[in-house]
């Protein structure tokens, strides 16, 4: 990785037309009817695949979808629905303790900013900057471990933490492919780029890849 070319800003607008023209309005793939309901979804992906989410959330979101409505709940109904995804034991108390902050500090309302929303429980800098882009359409580069792993292999960053990674990608994205542009690398990685078979042939920026100049 240490001597692999990083693409240019020209090759950069390149890669990032490709994602636009073959999928114009990229989404998260966690289904979540509101903000608050996202959040959880995020915090309890960590570690786990939106897909097991889905499912462990499908049934939950149906009695819950608002932070008062969690906390009503309890610890232990909410284990029982999402015991099926990993570490569900601590992410069932971040959860609970994230809506009681909603509910007390944030009159039940997401917030809109990196500093209030890492001041809930469950929630780090990834988490944070998920809520920040998809709710309120903030510019910001959620780095997950697709991010991590394809943005060297591209060429876009060559930082080895999640921190840097991101770092070096708002730096080299145009401001107009930022509202999307997380979305289309996790797809990109999830899909196309995968890590032991990356399915070259069908990828829509081929040519452009530094994987292949």
């Amino acid at each position: 990785m240490a001597n692999m070319k990083m693409l240019d800003a020209e090759e950069v607008c390149r890669v990032f037309d490709a994602f636009e023209a073959q999928n114009p309005n990229p989404q998260t793939e966690l289904i979540a009817p509101n903000p608050y309901t996202l959040l959880v979804a995020v915090i309890l992906s960590a570690q786990a695949t939106d897909k097991s989410v889905n499912k462990a959330t499908e049934a939950l979101f149906k009695v819950v979808d608002t932070p008062e409505k969690m906390l009503d709940l309890g610890v232990e109904k909410l284990e029982g629905y999402i015991k099926s995804i990993g570490l569900y034991h601590a992410k069932a108390r971040h959860v609970m303790e994230m809506s009681r902050q909603l509910v007390e500090d944030f009159a039940s309302q997401v917030p809109d900013t990196r500093e209030k929303l890492e001041s809930l429980s469950g929630v780090g800098r990834k988490t944070a900057n998920v809520i920040l882009n998809v709710i309120y359409g903030q510019k910001t580069m959620p780095v997950d471990t697709h991010i991590l792993r394809i943005a060297p292999r591209i060429g876009l960053a060559a930082g080895k933490t999640p921190e840097k990674v991101e770092e070096e990608l708002l730096a080299c994205i145009p401001d107009r492919y930022m509202e999307h542009a997380h979305h289309w690398l996790i797809l990109h990685g999830r899909y196309v780029c995968t890590a032991r078979s990356p399915k070259c042939e069908e990828c829509c920026i081929q040519a452009v890849c530094a994987r292949n100049l």
